[in-house]
């Protein structure tokens, strides 16, 4: 398995990733499905300001995980949010863990303090994953996703790095 930047043709493969999910399940709270220069775009506007997107080779992508600043303003440089996702059918090979070494590691290279992962509540793998790798709980906020007609909390997780 490979880990390497994104590029702009991974647009599709990582459409194929993220829009199941989007669809039909409330890991994301949002209900709009991404499209391919939708992703384009994000790969090229992250990239240009620095910020990661990168993908797992095994061989064909199989994963992805991307970061941006927490909340804006200057106060907030270095706190960053992270997205991670990886294929159903690549699950439980490592590839989260190993995208998530290198999201961190370029991380702590732009001099990044901490961590966010914003996991739905629904989602207790992701929740569990993250803490599988260091994250620690440090809030539940109650009822602020809405999907499917129901109200779910978003659990926050950090790690400082």
């Amino acid at each position: 398995m490979k880990i390497r930047a994104a590029e702009k043709c991974d647009a599709a493969a990582i459409a194929e990733i993220w829009n199941p999910v989007i669809r039909a399940t409330e890991a994301t709270f949002n209900s709009v499905e991404k499209s391919e220069g939708e992703l384009r775009e994000l790969i090229v506007r992250k990239q240009e300001s620095g910020l990661p997107v990168i993908v797992a080779c095994a061989p064909e992508v199989a994963g992805f995980a991307l970061c941006g600043q927490f909340r804006g303003g200057i106060g907030y440089a270095r706190t960053m949010e992270h997205t991670i996702m990886v294929d159903p059918s690549a699950r439980g090979r490592g590839i989260g863990r190993k995208l998530m070494a290198v999201l961190e590691r370029n991380a702590r290279l732009r001099n990044v303090h901490s961590l966010i992962a914003g996991v739905s509540s629904a989602n207790s793998s992701g929740v569990e994953f993250h803490r599988s790798i260091g994250y620690k709980e440090i809030a539940q906020l109650p009822e602020v996703g809405f999907k499917f007609g129901n109200w779910y909390d978003l659990v926050l997780l950090q790690k400082f790095l």
